[in-house]
């Protein structure tokens, strides 16, 4: 294993900031993997340690393939983690939004074009990703359908579902989407959590990532085969909103199967404790999604279904 700096960005007032990478094997420019780009992403930051800690024993044994290399970047936004911001600290932008980059724009541009020139050659990209509304995932893969997406090589993972999504104007300057248009096979993986850890959720994506490059020949590493994935389309999901707003007290979880009129949620008065709405499923199917904060306001995303087939 080398350790490198990969980009650094001078500050006036505190310690510079450095953006550290992790290289194993040498040769071929395999696959990078990149874990926290925004302040509050914990669980992103804990995933890529613990995967760094496996590569490195398997460095040592020689199981990193000959004429590969992985690169692994836990941390890009470690400035806003320091001090609990989701965005970077200054400016409240989003170094997510930002990509390819610009070396001699606005500071969140030039630090995802310093990382992208880093990056951009390699032949797989993995981000551990978080969704920018509060709530709980069942682990999958989620890709962008720009055209050069391979759902064959998402389900190599072995998580139980692959994602696709339409881009949407703002999802052209994020790292995935940048990723396939600069001809690397590009897979954001979800886990349960963002800034909190989740063990069962970090241990199942650090196995979808060893698994994955397994079978992509870049290591040689023995483990379960996984999942069938399902491959669904976010379009295809029904969303459930909140008719009220208030203290929200979630009943069902993600992965739960849910019937018809089963009651998803309850929202209470915020003053009087009293039930305001009980949020009930509008279709049999699995909760894919499920909102988590304590409090709630009107036409907040409670859920996402994945429908029966039937349906």
């Amino acid at each position: 294993m080398e350790k490198e700096v990969m980009y650094t960005l001078k500050a006036p007032y505190r310690d510079a900031l450095r953006i550290h990478g992790y290289h194993f094997g040498k040769g071929e420019k395999a696959a990078c993997i990149i874990g926290a780009l925004r302040g509050n992403e914990v669980q992103q930051l804990y995933v890529c340690s613990q995967l760094i800690k496996v590569l490195t024993e398997l460095e040592k044994h020689g199981s990193i393939s000959f004429g590969k290399e992985i690169l692994v970047i836990p941390s890009v936004n470690h400035y806003s983690m320091n001090i609990g911001k989701r965005f970077w600290a200054v400016d409240n932008t989003d170094i997510n939004r930002m990509f390819p980059g610009y070396d001699k724009g606005e500071t969140t541009q030039r630090i995802a074009a310093g990382i992208f020139n880093q990056v951009s050659s390699y032949s797989f990209g993995i981000q551990f990703a978080s969704f920018y509304m509060p709530g709980d995932f069942v682990p999958h893969v989620r890709m962008m359908e720009t055209g050069y997406q391979n759902t064959s090589l998402a389900n190599l993972f072995g998580l139980p579902y692959v994602v696709v999504r339409k881009p949407r104007p703002i999802d052209t300057t994020t790292l995935n989407y940048n990723w396939q248009l600069w001809e690397t096979s590009a897979f954001s993986v979800y886990t349960n959590e963002t800034d909190e850890i989740d063990e069962n959720s970090a241990r199942m994506a650090v196995s979808a990532v060893l698994r994955f490059l397994t079978r992509m020949g870049i290591i040689k590493y023995n483990s379960h085969s996984g999942y069938i994935a399902n491959v669904i389309y976010e379009d295809e999901l029904t969303t459930v909103h909140a008719g009220s707003a208030g203290i929200f007290r979630r009943k069902r979880e993600p992965g739960e199967e849910v019937l018809r009129g089963d009651v998803l949620a309850e929202i209470l008065d915020p003053y009087e404790g009293t039930l305001r709405e009980a949020v009930t499923a509008p279709t049999d199917g699995i909760i894919f999604f499920a909102h988590r904060k304590p409090l709630i306001t009107e036409k907040d995303v409670v859920c996402r279904i994945i429908r029966r087939l039937h349906q």
